[in-house]
């Protein structure tokens, strides 16, 4: 299920500037959309300078929001919400995350993360910058521990 929301409040899209022609806008939306690692996010955005031009800064936003949403499906994470000074990610029913990597999170940094219910991690933050607040999101998804695999 590819249904990951991620509103971080940031101007990620193709800029009708850059590439005027709605068809083939909306041909390179579908594309993004539908990358599954990032060697295909890569080809694309080599693809799409080779064609267009150097990315304007919308569009390299909307690349990095896209290898967000990649990272986020290995968490089982359904919805990511982030502002210039807060935000929560909001878990499936089913998630991969070790529950006492969250917990551990929690209580090494409590100013920072606390529980907003049995599916909900809520963080603040002071990242005004839409970079800032993606790389800080990015940390901290890497700081997730999944649970083992136990071999049958």
């Amino acid at each position: 299920d590819r249904s990951i929301e991620i509103n971080l409040r940031i101007p990620a899209l193709i800029p009708e500037d850059y590439l005027p022609d709605v068809h083939i806008r909306l041909i390179m939306y579908k594309r993004i959309s539908s990358s599954t690692d990032d060697s295909d996010l890569t080809e694309l955005q080599v693809e799409m300078i080779d064609r267009f031009g150097l990315l304007p800064k919308p569009l390299k936003l909307l690349f990095r929001l896209t290898q967000l949403k990649l990272k986020a499906e290995q968490y089982g994470i359904k919805k990511i919400d982030a502002n210039v000074n807060s935000g929560r990610i909001e878990f499936k029913s089913q998630t991969p995350i070790d529950p006492m990597s969250l917990v551990q999170m929690i209580q090494n940094e409590p100013q920072t993360y606390k529980l907003g219910g049995a599916d909900k991690l809520q963080f603040t933050h002071n990242c005004s910058e839409a970079d800032e607040r993606m790389d800080f999101i990015s940390d901290m998804l890497d700081n997730f521990k999944l649970i083992e695999q136990k071999a049958a």
